[in-house]
């Protein structure tokens, strides 16, 4: 769910509350654009917290790539690099064994968090450049 779609149901029922109250037109309007100000200064803080967040897992990632032993610097590829060939041998059942439900879930966590990862490292900081444009 988005951060965005989140607030708006956070919002909507306290705007539908003040469409209920007795107020004039003014107060309603007046307390709505408030509300909304609010809401898009929340909004700009989550995004602001999750570039900050992709920000320090890619020095994680790029000092592990910088680092001085080979190993360092491969572990994660490897990684999944054994996950794939599991999947494979597992899906033309060339495994002695089929990977158990736990394996899978793994791997599932793993590849959406490495594909999920990546593309974050490169939307998220243009997203928060042209909010703060903005």
């Amino acid at each position: 769910m988005s951060v965005w779609k989140l607030l708006t149901g956070v919002v909507k029922p306290v705007t539908d509350l003040i469409d209920d109250l007795h107020t004039s037109d003014e107060e309603r309007l007046q307390i709505k654009a408030k509300l909304f100000e609010m809401q898009n200064a929340m909004a700009s803080q989550v995004m602001d917290y999750e570039a900050r967040l992709v920000e320090a897992k890619t020095k994680v990632i790029t000092a592990e790539a910088e680092g001085a032993s080979w190993f360092q610097r491969t572990w994660r590829p490897i990684t999944m690099l054994t996950f794939l060939f599991l999947v494979v041998c597992d899906s033309f059942g060339l495994l002695a064994f089929r990977l158990a439900a736990e394996a899978w879930t793994l791997l599932q966590i793993g590849l959406g968090g490495y594909v999920v990862g990546r593309s974050a490292e490169k939307v998220i900081p243009k997203v928060t450049e042209v909010m703060r444009k903005d």
